[in-house]
């Protein structure tokens, strides 16, 4: 029987879960001369490279039936689409202000110092196509059944999946001859000076000097170390650092062979500095650092230092003199990875209650004497929960901030991320991430031409009821 040819596929390497991820699958000998042909899919699924000849990662076999036009179609995007999510803790051998992570330490991904690998952001996947049919036993007028039919197996090329999705707008491209078709993931994949984060958030961001956040990146095999250059308000140069890609910074020696290795997150953010950079500490640029900026650019480094991504730079917020408090939201944007941004205008916090009331005697009715107690009848409230939104307005802002804004009120995962703070010995991490829902359910997107000044008010719910003393 003829090997089967897969006619259609997703391209490239790097492949957002949230698409159509089309195969299709032919086998004309199958299919013009055999009964009930049936083409058939063996998903294999793991953090390590699969391997097709083994059940050890087979997470599921799945058929169809030849179309009109005698081939196989699958969209295996359901079944993907369960085996990735999104990275909140960051991965073990991490650190935490120089503390390592491990599960007996777990860390919030936001609060990083240097690298932390991902851990449930991507998998790799090969899938092996073959067809079944009934087949004709000399000893028998019955048709026995025959699955796989041997010699049809073909396997697909090896695939990192992660946990993105893609927009309406988005531009599908073709393979050679049509027989491939996706998304085009090369400007994310870290090879040139123009190569860009895991983040449709503009290169240029904002931070106060209190603020965590994380940069988000595919290494590839030309990553190998990242450069922070510090500058204070008069873009004067204060001082500059490397820090390399190796395991004990978080990262890795060698690249590839792991899922956990496609995606990088880069603490990279004032907190994440203070928390482990003498340099950034030192008496050259923390004095000087707000008002001024941070830039951080990754290089290759063999056989000449080479810029391998575009510059990131983060604006260290000058202090508020009007005493608005900040609120920082991260959520999770298109890539799988996260964006941040840091509201410092007027905000306002509504506590709503909501309880349960029951009516309760005045006297003693079950002692030896009836007596009156001042604080006891009338309608008293067994319980009451309450519950806290958060209303807040961004600074003037430019047309660049819009993609970003218009992902934040998508984004199924959002959190109110807190400063820098001075941590007890062990202490649990509860405080840093509080996990709320964008109560704002429309986003008018503002021009210039049609707004001149572009300012947004978005408003949020914690999610946790606060629970109070029940009588």
């Amino acid at each position: 029987m003829a090997v089967s040819v897969i006619e259609q596929f997703p391209i490239g390497t790097y492949l957002p879960v949230g698409q159509d991820l089309m195969f299709v699958v032919s086998n004309q000998t199958a299919v013009a001369n055999e009964t009930r042909v049936k083409f058939c899919v063996d998903i294999h699924i793991a953090k390590t490279i699969p391997n097709p000849s083994s059940t050890n990662d087979l997470v599921g076999t799945f058929k169809t039936t030849p179309n009109n036009a005698g081939v196989g179609m699958f969209n295996i995007r359901n079944v993907l689409e369960n085996y990735v999510k999104a990275d909140n803790k960051a991965a073990n051998d991490s650190h935490y202000k120089t503390t390592t992570t491990t599960d007996d330490t777990p860390h919030p991904l936001h609060l990083i110092d240097k690298y932390s690998l991902n851990k449930e952001l991507v998998r790799l996947v090969v899938c092996v196509f073959y067809v079944e049919y009934l087949d004709t036993d000399a000893t028998s007028s019955t048709f026995n059944q025959v699955a796989p039919a041997a010699g049809t197996e073909v396997n697909s090329a090896l695939f990192a999946i992660f946990n993105g999705y893609l927009k309406y707008s988005d531009v599908l491209v073709g393979a050679s001859g049509f027989n491939g078709f996706g998304y085009d993931m090369t400007r994310f994949v870290m090879e040139n000076s123009t190569s860009k984060f895991l983040t449709n958030a503009p290169s240029t961001q904002y931070a106060n000097y209190d603020d965590y956040g994380t940069l988000a990146l595919i290494p590839f095999t030309k990553v190998q170390r990242i450069k922070l250059s510090y500058y204070d308000s008069s873009d004067s140069l204060l001082s500059s650092e490397i820090v390399t890609l190796n395991a004990a910074n978080g990262a890795f020696t060698t690249y590839g062979n792991s899922s956990t290795k496609e995606v990088l997150y880069f603490g990279c953010f004032p907190a994440n500095l203070r928390g482990w950079s003498s340099t950034f500490n030192g008496g050259s640029v923390a004095p000087f650092i707000v008002g001024g900026y941070i830039e951080a650019q990754a290089f290759k480094t063999t056989p000449s230092l080479t810029a391998v991504s575009e510059i990131v730079r983060i604006n260290v917020n000058c202090a508020d003199t009007l005493g608005y408090e900040p609120i920082r939201l991260c959520w999770l944007n298109q890539w799988g990875a996260w964006d941040y941004y840091t509201f410092t205008q007027k905000s306002t916090r509504t506590i709503s209650t909501q309880g349960s009331t029951y009516t309760q005697l005045q006297g003693t009715w079950n002692e030896s004497l009836y007596q009156v107690s001042g604080y006891k009848g009338g309608k008293k409230s067994f319980r009451v929960n309450a519950t806290e939104s958060i209303s807040m307005n961004t600074d003037f802002v430019t047309e660049n901030e819009n993609v970003m804004f218009e992902e934040l009120i998508n984004s199924p995962e959002v959190y109110q991320l807190e400063g820098f703070q001075a941590d007890a010995a062990n202490s649990i991490l509860n405080q840093y991430v509080k996990p709320v829902r964008v109560k704002t359910s429309s986003f008018t997107r503002k021009t210039i031409g049609n707004d001149k000044l572009i300012q947004y008010t978005f408003e949020v719910e914690k999610t946790k009821t606060l629970r109070t003393q029940s009588i």
